[in-house]
């Protein structure tokens, strides 16, 4: 991502909501940024990972074949992560 001290040379314009304008105001004050700095960071970091989960990756056929392998051993069950996972998560509680 480019600096936040590079040239500003383009401008978007957005619309929304009060509630979205106030969310987006109480968020960029939480993180000490000004609400354009805010968005603009904020969209880049989303743009940024979905770009991410979209790139294709390239290995040699030898790890390839071990990747591929990995992938088709069956699973493992392990009991603590088991009882772990179907207990409700603090946010359920």
């Amino acid at each position: 991502m480019a600096s936040t001290t590079a040239a500003k040379e383009c401008r978007l314009n957005l619309r929304a909501t009060k509630e979205q304008r106030t969310l987006i105001e109480r968020g960029a004050t939480a993180h000490g940024q000004k609400v354009n700095n805010f968005v603009v960071s904020s969209a880049c970091e989303k743009a940024e990972q979905i770009l991410g989960e979209q790139r294709n990756f390239v290995m040699p056929p030898a790890q390839w074949d071990a990747f591929v392998a990995a992938l088709d051993r069956p699973t493992v069950r392990h009991e603590r992560l088991a009882r772990l996972m179907s207990e409700p998560s603090l946010l359920e509680r």
